[in-house]
């Protein structure tokens, strides 16, 4: 029997779509209900066989779900959780693929009140520039790092229903606490994100700006690629760290004030030595030396 009867999913694009397609091709659940913003994206969904089909009125869907997944930008998911609260089963498990956690775990404490022990926050780590239902792939989480920011509230029971389900997609699953969670990304993801932002609209909104592009080679694909990702999901990503965004944003501010005082007295040593060391971590991160890459 599969490990899951229903799973609903908020979002049937590339999170919520991955999760369902790869619990499909592990055998691990029964029936998939998907509910989205536009009929238009759930009928592709269904035609994709990303889910078997799509939910019409919370009320039918969710008192008999094993699990249900809020895969949507994070601004959208209070008013997800107060749309399903009257209809929520007493063993039903919440989860989210959210990029922040403080925020989510806040609307969820607010919206849920005595019920947010059936509320387990996750971050899927495996994100890519591309949306939708089409991008769904049954093996994007394969190998992938899955963070799960368990709350005191939580059971062991819904813990390890959650892990499962990602383990079952694949995943490598992991443990943060949700303030952990926000610093860490703040500086690995959502502030890299931000940079590849940046640097695109600098040039775009030049007047010559198809002189750039036109020269523009490797290395600013690869620095750029993030920039062609979802702009509102970042905007609410970025809105919803801002606080551990922006500091570290002001540390990068000091690293750049630091090579730009070294360009203008023409000090090669301290760019060498800033290039070095970045060097030696990125190519340690890369080999499995540093971190877990």
């Amino acid at each position: 029997m599969p490990e899951f009867g229903k799973v609903v999913v908020f979002g049937a694009g590339l999170i919520g779509g991955s999760f369902a397609l790869g619990l499909k091709a592990a055998g691990a659940v029964e029936d998939v209900v998907g509910f989205g913003r536009t009929p238009a994206t759930l009928k592709a969904a269904q035609e994709l066989g990303v889910i078997d089909r799509a939910g019409i009125n919370p009320a039918h869907e969710i008192g008999d779900a094993d699990l249900i997944l809020i895969a949507t930008p994070v601004a959208q998911m209070r008013d997800i959780l107060s749309r399903i609260l009257p209809y929520l089963g007493p063993r039903t498990v919440i989860t989210d693929g959210g990029s922040t956690k403080g925020d989510v775990v806040a609307a969820a404490r607010a919206v849920l009140g005595e019920r947010i022990a059936q509320f387990v926050p996750a971050h899927p780590i495996a994100g890519a520039e591309n949306s939708g239902p089409a991008a769904a792939r049954s093996d994007l989480y394969r190998g992938k790092k899955v963070v799960v920011t368990p709350l005191p509230e939580n059971s062991d029971d819904a813990l390890d229903r959650v892990k499962l389900a990602w383990s079952l997609c694949g995943a490598d699953v992991y443990e943060l606490t949700p303030e952990t969670h926000d610093r860490v990304f703040a500086a690995v993801s959502h502030l890299p994100h931000l940079l590849s932002f940046a640097l695109v609209h600098d040039l775009a909104v030049r007047e010559d700006a198809e002189t750039y592009f036109t020269f523009a080679a490797s290395g600013f694909r690869d620095f750029t690629r993030i920039a062609a990702s979802h702009p509102e999901m970042w905007r609410d990503i970025c809105l919803a760290n801002r606080d551990a965004l922006m500091t570290e944003l002001d540390g990068y501010s000091r690293q750049l004030d630091g090579l730009r005082r070294a360009l203008a007295e023409g000090d090669g040593r301290y760019l060498e030595e800033v290039f070095g060391s970045a060097r030696a971590a990125r190519r340690a991160w890369a080999d499995g030396k540093l971190g877990e890459a």
